[in-house]
């Protein structure tokens, strides 16, 4: 066995009852419509902004008509179907209809080029896509002479769904299912491209059994998310992530309604509409809630309100965690502060989310206790790609904040000698699409090496310590996880992004970007001035101060030779479009070193190559 391959530390969290994997995707839909038929199971807002919904039998009889259409047009069995589209009922009926007679999901971000798409099409063998708009399919008519297996391409937006449904008038139902019943747990479901902040996009191959698999064992890790009456769940993350496509299943399998919202300057109004009960989302959309009810308050008598509250939910939540008995004078406070503050902000999710998921990216821990105290547990949890979205989640209670939680059921992992996390389960993935030499390295033996270090406690909690990859070595030979530093400055109301630099430099330092809109609202807040464009902000001396403070703050949860000595403020919006972010909205730390590479070297350090 190779060094690394061994476990210095192991955890499995037991299955409570066995899960029959060995059957497709489609089956869960099939489950759901058969135990509530008329239960509303997806939501949506029309053209108008009117919410319309689905029953759970209506949306299965949708999938099925869909499917036929694309047996009608000459999918089969292992053909690829691309998806390129803003999170919305379409996406979903399509990957349920694709995958239900054994074709393979393949999500294209809205925000990829043309040159990925060419990528992703060939590497994958496309036949068929589906492109939201016009400018999707301007897109892939771009390349289309670079994809010699692209056939059809249809736009949503122009009736895609009715046209498809009108070539399956000439399928007939027992054609469909029998399509359907061949297709097994090991039949491949899809090929997911990370998004990946380094390198070329990797397709991942996932099998239906790998879904299946995972979407029980997070039903039943989560029963209170998933089984009371009435769940539900607001989707606003990408479908082409595959945490947002992993939910869908997630709710079918349980009682959960699925609500589809794509468009994240209406999120608000959403939530007042579609009332959650709870949330998923990354990191930074908390940070955003947080900030915005922040600048709301104010400067004056309600800033100092907020600010009392902000403290009490925090050392209310830091003495829930501890475990001993909460004091009663910080009782007492904390009961005030939930009819003077909390509850306005719990109302701004509608008013019933019990729970909310994190993921994605490190969270910042001041964040995770401010809204433990305010109401609402942050549950963070992790995965990746290549586990099929989620590997552990913190319970709903005895949650730890700072840990990513429990492994779900039936999922095992482990530390190995190199402190490297690695996971074991029936979802970890097939392998790497076209790369069986990546494959043999990443998967030993069952284990999936993350590429993250991790701790496991002794009750099977995990911690996230660092990025194997994105530990940064000092001149001076010290190891500097940047993780923890960026989330903290990141709570700063007028960041927008922060990436930590030092490989091989004398010390620590930082690329900070700023939030134009935030930063004006939080320079109104102050009594100053708002500034005309980002390059204004950056040379703002009172932006300077703010984002110094969050600098001082975030160092000090480090050591000295790890804390931020220097810092430069960039006059550029990092953005998916300019390559600078993932996504899931995690800066490209390459692509920003590399394109920051004189401003590092002249500037923060000072010394030519």
């Amino acid at each position: 066995m190779e060094k690394g391959d061994i476990m210095r530390k192991e955890y499995t969290r037991p299955l409570e009852q066995p899960i029959d994997d060995d059957k497709n995707l489609f089956s869960i839909l099939i489950e759901r419509a058969e135990r509530t038929p008329d239960d509303p199971l997806v939501e949506y807002k029309d053209e108008t902004g009117t919410w319309r919904s689905f029953t759970a039998a209506e949306f299965r009889d949708k999938v099925i008509a869909i499917a036929k259409g694309l047996i009608a047009r000459g999918i089969m069995p292992g053909d690829s179907v691309s998806v390129i589209a803003h999170t919305c009922w379409q996406w979903t009926a399509l990957d349920m209809a694709i995958m239900s007679i054994g074709a393979l999901t393949v999500p294209v971000y809205e925000t990829n080029s043309p040159a990925q798409v060419s990528m992703i099409f060939n590497d994958s063998n496309v036949r068929m896509a589906f492109a939201e708009d016009d400018a999707q399919r301007d897109k892939i008519e771009s390349v289309r002479d670079q994809c010699p297996d692209l056939r059809d391409v249809y736009v949503i937006d122009f009736g895609a769904i009715d046209t498809i449904e009108t070539y399956g008038h000439a399928v007939t139902d027992a054609e469909f299912w029998e399509r359907e019943r061949a297709v097994r747990g090991d039949d491949l479901a899809t090929i997911v491209y990370t998004s990946g902040s380094t390198g070329t996009p990797k397709g991942i191959e996932l099998s239906h059994r790998n879904f299946v698999f995972i979407t029980y064992s997070g039903v039943r890790t989560m029963p209170d998310i998933a089984m009371k009456p009435n769940r539900r769940l607001l989707l606003f993350l990408p479908l082409a992530h595959v945490f947002a496509r992993y939910m869908q299943f997630f709710c079918f399998a349980g009682n959960v309604t699925l609500g589809l919202s794509s468009n994240l300057k209406t999120i608000l109004a959403d939530f007042h509409a579609f009332k959650p009960t709870f949330i998923l989302a990354v990191p930074r959309i908390f940070e955003k809630i947080y900030n915005a009810a922040s600048q709301k308050a104010g400067a004056g008598f309600k800033g100092r309100v907020f600010a009392g509250a902000t403290q009490a939910a925090r050392d209310w939540s830091r003495a829930q965690q501890s475990g001993e008995p909460i004091p009663f004078a910080l009782k007492a406070k904390h009961a005030l502060y939930d009819r003077l503050v909390y509850r306005s902000i719990m109302d701004v999710f509608g008013g019933h989310v019990e729970y909310a998921v994190s993921g994605g990216a490190p969270l910042d821990a001041s964040i995770a206790h401010f809204f433990n105290g305010v109401g609402l547990p942050l549950l963070e949890g992790y995965g990746m790609t290549e586990t099929c979205a989620p590997s552990s989640v913190n319970p709903t209670s005895g949650y730890k904040i700072g840990t990513i939680g429990l492994p779900m059921q039936g999922v095992t992992m482990g530390v190995d000698d190199d402190g490297e996390l690695c996971v074991k389960s029936p979802a970890v993935c097939v392998g790497y699409h076209n790369h069986p030499d990546i494959t043999r390295q990443q998967i030993v033996d069952g284990w999936l090496h993350t590429g993250d270090l991790g701790a496991i406690d002794d009750e099977g909690f995990v911690s996230i310590t660092g990025r194997k990859k994105d530990l940064i070595i000092t001149a001076g030979g010290k190891n500097v996880s940047p993780g923890e530093l960026e989330a903290s400055v990141m709570t700063s109301p007028v960041v927008d992004q922060c990436v930590v630099v030092g490989e091989r430099k004398p010390f620590v330092a930082a690329i900070i970007s700023l939030d134009l809109a935030e930063t004006n609202t939080w320079l109104r807040s102050q009594g100053a001035e708002p500034v005309a464009d980002l390059a204004e902000a950056a040379t703002n001396p009172i932006v300077h101060a703010e984002v110094e403070r969050a600098v001082n703050k975030a160092d000090e949860l480090v050591s000295r030779a790890e804390s931020i000595r220097k810092f430069e403020i960039v006059p550029d919006a990092f953005t998916e479009s300019n390559g600078m972010l993932t996504p899931s909205l995690k800066a490209k730390r390459q692509v920003i070193t590399d394109h920051y590479r004189d401003l590092i070297d002249n500037v923060i350090y000072g010394s030519k190559r």
